[in-house]
């Protein structure tokens, strides 16, 4: 490989304040494209990378791979441009995928309910994991938000949650009375029992005494939908979903919500109006005498 690939992920990480989970993303793809060329990115054609992309489809890709693809073959290429590494932007005409944009699979709530009460809560682990689902749901975190916290950055006084999201942004969020009391009770009773709690800042410890990883609690998500007799799949974003749908349901403001989730564009946020119109249309259809 180049070194073109790692001065780009080097600068751009210095520059933008990328998560790690974002870098790796943008080094595959580019690494996709560099190992198709043979040769260094910097040279590659507009032709070059239509026919990547071509065999990319061809290769069955989906569409939204191939739009994040093209999206960090464009980052790449507009960086270089501007360094004056190269003279002309050999992406600039290359299209993204026509794609529909779906709708998250938003749960109910009383499927939020079952979820929450499905781990064991007599367990340390199980009451550890209550505390980490509720807290999800109450506050809308992204799970490399909630295993990445600390317990300094959570105020049980003021009711908030310290969040630093993508790009290195800090955010204080709400997490409401039913999760304060699963925090508290977990702090008290749960977290000493865990081994090695003493002695990492985490908030969320693992058996292990480490940071609790995406993936474990991912599939600690999955066994407790299983209990809970939900038949779909069901993730820990499925809860963030959940979050702000039922937000929105209830009232609240698109902007609070945006703030809440940590999005940048208000464009990201308004999808959710789109599911709650939804669930309103189908309450009108089901109970409304003329629906």
């Amino acid at each position: 490989m180049s070194g073109s690939v790692d001065r780009y992920l080097d600068e751009v990480w210095l520059e933008r304040g990328l998560s790690r989970n974002t870098l790796a993303a943008y080094r595959r793809d580019l690494e996709y494209l560099e190992r198709w060329l043979e040769r260094d990115l910097l040279d590659a054609t507009e032709k070059d990378l239509l026919a990547c992309l071509a065999q990319r489809y061809q290769a069955g890709y989906r569409t939204s791979s191939g739009a994040r693809w093209i999206s960090s073959i464009k980052g790449f290429y507009r960086h270089a441009l501007s360094k004056g590494r190269i003279t002309e932007d050999p992406s600039a005409h290359v299209a993204h995928p026509k794609r529909g944009r779906p709708l998250p699979d938003a749960m109910s709530e009383k499927e939020v309910v079952a979820l929450l009460a499905a781990p064991d809560v007599e367990d340390a682990v199980g009451l550890r994991d209550r505390a980490m689902l509720e807290l999800l749901y109450a506050s809308g975190l992204r799970i490399s938000e909630l295993v990445g916290l600390t317990s300094a950055a959570v105020n049980l006084r003021q009711g908030v949650v310290r969040v630093t999201g993508k790009g290195g942004k800090e955010r204080l969020v709400p997490i409401g009375q039913e999760a304060m009391q699963w925090l508290r009770r977990y702090l008290d009773e749960a977290r000493p029992r865990l081994p090695g709690s003493d002695a990492t800042a985490a908030l969320f410890p693992s058996r292990r005494g480490r940071a609790m990883t995406r993936q474990n609690f991912w599939y600690a998500v999955k066994r407790y939908a299983l209990r809970a007799g939900i038949d779909r799949d069901i993730s820990p974003h499925t809860l963030r979903h959940a979050f702000a749908t039922h937000l929105l349901n209830h009232g609240a403001d698109l902007r609070a919500v945006q703030m809440m989730l940590g999005h940048a564009d208000l464009s990201t946020t308004q999808i959710y109006t789109h599911i709650a119109q939804a669930r309103l249309k189908e309450l009108h259809e089901t109970h409304h005498p003329r629906g």
